[in-house]
Parts: C-alpha cells; sequence; structure tokens
C-alpha cells in the first residue's frame, strides 16, 4: 500500500511586493499553521518516510516544520521545482519517480493544482478549495510508485486549520 498526504503550503506573506511569487516566505499565521498540522497529523497515527515539496520558499518552509515535528533530516526531503504551481498530472508524474522504499509521503505544493489533485482522487465528495496548510490523504494499493495514479487513490482524509481550532 502507498499513502500520499497532499499538503498545501501554509499562508505566505505578501509584506513584500517586489518579492518574486516564487520567493514569498510564510507569514505569521503559515509559521503557526504549519506545526500544529504536522503535530495534528503525527497525532492521528501517521507516519511518513519522506517529503516531497515544491522549490518555493513558503512550500520549502511549510515542509520544514513538518520534517521538524516528525524528526526527519534533510536526506528523507526532496525538492522537485516542477511542483511549482503544477496542475494533476504533473504532481502524479513527480510522485512516481518516489524512491519505492518510501510508503507513506507528505507531497508538498499549490493551488489550484492541489484542489484539482484532490478532486481526482477517488471519493463521493467534491472539495471546492484545499486551504493553505490543508492537508488530503489518500491511499492506494501498489508497492511502486510508478504504477501510482491519482485516479486509483482513495481519498482518506481532508484536514484543514480551521477544523483543527
Amino acid at each position: 500500500m502507498k499513502y500520499v498526504y497532499l499538503v498545501r503550503h501554509a499562508k505566505s506573506s505578501w509584506a513584500d511586493p517586489d518579492l518574486k511569487d516564487h520567493d514569498r516566505p510564510l507569514n505569521s499565521r503559515g509559521r503557526n499553521d504549519a506545526p500544529r498540522m504536522a503535530a495534528r497529523l503525527k497525532k492521528s497515527g501517521v507516519k511518513i518516510d519522506g517529503i516531497l515539496t515544491s522549490s518555493a520558499t513558503r512550500t520549502r518552509q511549510t515542509a520544514q516544520y513538518f520534517a521538524e515535528v516528525y524528526g526527519l533530516g534533510k536526506d528523507r526531503i526532496l525538492k522537485e521545482k516542477k511542483l511549482y504551481h503544477a496542475g494533476p498530472k504533473t504532481i502524479e508524474r513527480c510522485i512516481q519517480q518516489l524512491p519505492d522504499d518510501w510508503d507513506t509521503v507528505l507531497v508538498f505544493g499549490h493551488n489550484p493544482g492541489y484542489t484539482e489533485a484532490a478532486n481526482a482522487l477517488k471519493n463521493d465528495d467534491y472539495i471546492g478549495n484545499v486551504p493553505t496548510c490543508g492537508i488530503v490523504g489518500s491511499k492506494a494499493d501498489g508497492k511502486k510508485w510508478s504504477k501510482w495514479k491519482l485516479a486509483d487513490a482513495k481519498r482518506t482524509v481532508f484536514y484543514t486549520p480551521k477544523d483543527d481550532k
């Protein structure tokens, strides 16, 4: 079984209008939500093998909070530029490149692709929006990431920071 948790980056700062979108950091709400949501996921019993993250600053910062809560080293965090504002097909292809000895992964990225990917998973409920620091969990049969597909994975959880207050 392979488990994927799609995590949208936490709330980012717009304080510096001259900063490129790719380089925007987290704001104070984001720095608060990320460790709280990581702790929530860990408390639910989810154990992770690794992290795949977009190269954007806000996504890497969000992923780092989760890595700290889980005690993961840098060797378990992969950066992928293609995840920056990726659509579902690109997200799927990036997941298919993961090491097969990782069974449970967190994949950090951006909307609108993450909401579209969440709705491509098997489930009857439509998600209108995956909010910042929202987590969408899924599971699929298989031992090889190269065979993993959004359409074959079943959505198992949908957590939002507002649900956690």
